[in-house]
């Protein structure tokens, strides 16, 4: 019962800070935001026993891509008169929340019939970093594989491009 309560208020918690990662129209409000939300997300890891994810999902993501994050929106030092105005912002995102909340509805009319609401996460190797290896490099071996492929190839883009405007 008290992981269900820490469960909700961890879900309310993640789904507050990205609707404010949203609708901010500071870019450092959002940051500050996306870092509530990764961690809310990160502590919904570690009550379900993935430590691997939890740990991962705190240095990774929170710790070092959001920094950068933060560190290239304080070095643009972007003042207010220099943002867009957006006057039909909230009009947007009303009408994509209303487009996309069919399809959140059918998603969890999945969820809550598949076996996952039905089981609960009871083995001890979930989330582990050998459990998350083996499932890695055996199932998953071909979209890991294209995935970094994929990666080089945006990294020698990317250089590519800074040194033909040099």
């Amino acid at each position: 019962m008290q992981n269900e309560i820490l469960f909700f208020i961890l879900a309310f918690i993640a789904v507050v800070s990205s609707l404010t990662m949203i609708s901010a129209h500071r870019p450092i409000d959002s940051a500050l935001s996306f870092i509530v939300t990764l961690i809310s997300i990160a502590a919904l890891f570690a009550l379900t026993n993935a430590t691997f994810l939890f740990v991962v999902q705190l240095i990774i993501y929170a710790g070092a891509i959001l920094s950068l994050i933060i560190f290239i929106i304080m070095f643009l030092n972007i003042k207010d008169d220099n943002l867009p105005d957006e006057k039909y912002k909230n009009r947007w995102l009303l009408a994509t929340s209303i487009i996309i909340s069919p399809f959140s509805a059918i998603l969890i009319d999945l969820i809550l019939r598949s076996d996952i609401a039905i089981k609960s996460v009871s083995d001890t190797k979930f989330g582990t970093i050998q459990d998350v290896g083996l499932t890695l490099f055996s199932e998953w071996v071909l979209p890991f594989e294209l995935v970094s492929i994929l990666l080089l190839v945006a990294l020698v883009g990317s250089v590519t491009l800074s040194k033909r405007e040099n």
